[in-house]
């Protein structure tokens, strides 16, 4: 018997599902153990010229309705109406994968509830690093683990921008309008160069390891578009890559500090060699000690391959996977605040302010790296006392 499955959406994701599908078919089917096809492909837009014309409807019902249609692929993006899209399918028994990271993020908590309780699967491996598998290991490799931290690079246009910044000393702009050429970034790029769409991933990685929901405005956000040219140089020459890092630390009093900001990354640690659109998360548990996953973050094929690796795991399981669902939360008391937050810290400061040895001056004043540890806080109140041109966080490799 064929399994059937729908697509919410035809646009970059949505169409490279439906093209990696049909390319690798009888792969496809060979490692799902069982025939496959896509009945229906949902938008608004007409594709007359498309060799699967005889499968678009604009009609969700059409979809909802049809009991052939045992698992749906969500390639819409935004909460709504994707959010009653795949509630809805969910409570027919229908198994929903997604790549809509803001879906998950502020709707994950509800949607996992209504897969669990209709005795089907809520997959959003392709909302996290594109194609870098991370949700199924972090939920069945690393289960035996006492997961402490996670941390990475999860946004490749701020990398790609944060990558020419430092190999072609290009200014911001310049690297921005760049990534807009190439395809890499968006006509509105907030999402991405303010840290929204890193926030949204980390919320996902943090409700999974750690039990709750984790909303996008109970962690602190701070993205690119501030960076100096100054900065990345001077980094630089004090052993840094300045890169976004999304990170969740569980700390001593057993709250978990989840956070989106530019830090420094020293040259010893493997992340800060990352580069362009590459994603890398990091995780660190009591029997791995430190992991890492390195791939594209990021594109239509990388997302549709994880998409359709999710499919795949639908049509095998008719059981729910993810059965351990976060618990909703009501507040986000569990979360502490980022003034606890932890870490060696870079300045750049008037010459005049900074008497510190192994300081790096010139024009632009003396950038340097504490010795010791500073809350942010504390460092937020020194860089006031000092006048500072800019501060950041260096990124620890210990957990």
């Amino acid at each position: 018997m064929s399994a059937k499955f729908a697509v919410l959406g035809h646009g970059v994701v949505g169409s490279g599902v439906v093209e990696l599908f049909y390319k690798n078919k009888k792969s496809i089917e060979k490692r799902a153990g069982t025939e496959m096809d896509i009945k229906y492909i949902l938008d608004l837009r007409d594709f007359p010229d498309s060799p699967y014309a005889d499968k678009f409807t604009k009609d969700f019902n059409v979809i909802l309705n049809d009991d052939e249609v045992t698992s749906v692929a969500e390639c819409m993006g935004g909460v709504e109406p994707a959010f009653t899209f795949v509630k809805a399918c969910l409570e027919k028994g229908k198994s929903v994968s997604t790549s809509n990271k803001e879906l998950v993020a502020e709707k994950g908590d509800i949607l996992l509830a209504a897969a669990k309780e209709h005795g089907c699967n809520f997959f959003f491996e392709a909302s996290v690093g594109g194609a870098i598998p991370i949700i199924r290991p972090l939920h069945r490799c690393l289960a035996a683990n006492d997961i402490s931290r996670v941390a990475g690079i999860l946004n490749g246009t701020t990398n790609f921008i944060l990558t020419k910044m430092y190999n072609d000393h290009m200014s911001f702009a310049d690297a921005l309008k760049l990534a807009q050429e190439l395809g890499y970034a968006e006509k509105d790029p907030t999402a991405d160069v303010e840290g929204h769409d890193a926030c949204r991933k980390i919320c996902i990685i943090s409700s999974l390891v750690f039990g709750k929901h984790v909303y996008p405005k109970s962690v602190y956000t701070k993205g690119i578009s501030q960076i100096d040219l100054v900065d990345v140089a001077d980094a630089d020459i004090l052993g840094n890559a300045i890169k976004l890092v999304a990170s969740v630390t569980r700390l001593e009093n057993g709250k978990i500090l989840p956070a989106v900001m530019p830090m420094l990354v020293p040259y010893e640690n493997i992340m800060s060699g990352v580069n362009d659109v590459f994603n890398a998360v990091l995780v660190y548990g009591d029997g791995i000690d430190q992991t890492m996953f390195y791939g594209r973050g990021a594109g239509k094929l990388p997302t549709a391959s994880a998409v359709l690796g999710d499919v795949i795991e639908a049509v095998k399981h008719n059981v729910t996977v993810l059965s351990q669902s976060w618990e909703s939360s009501e507040d986000d008391s569990f979360i502490a605040p980022v003034t606890e937050f932890c870490a060696r810290w870079y300045f750049r400061v008037p010459e005049d302010k900074c008497n510190c040895e192994g300081a790096y001056s010139d024009d632009n004043g003396a950038a340097f790296i504490t010795e010791e540890k500073l809350t942010w806080a504390e460092a937020e109140a020194k860089a006031k006392e000092m006048n500072a041109f800019a501060f950041m966080p260096v990124f620890q490799s210990a957990s």
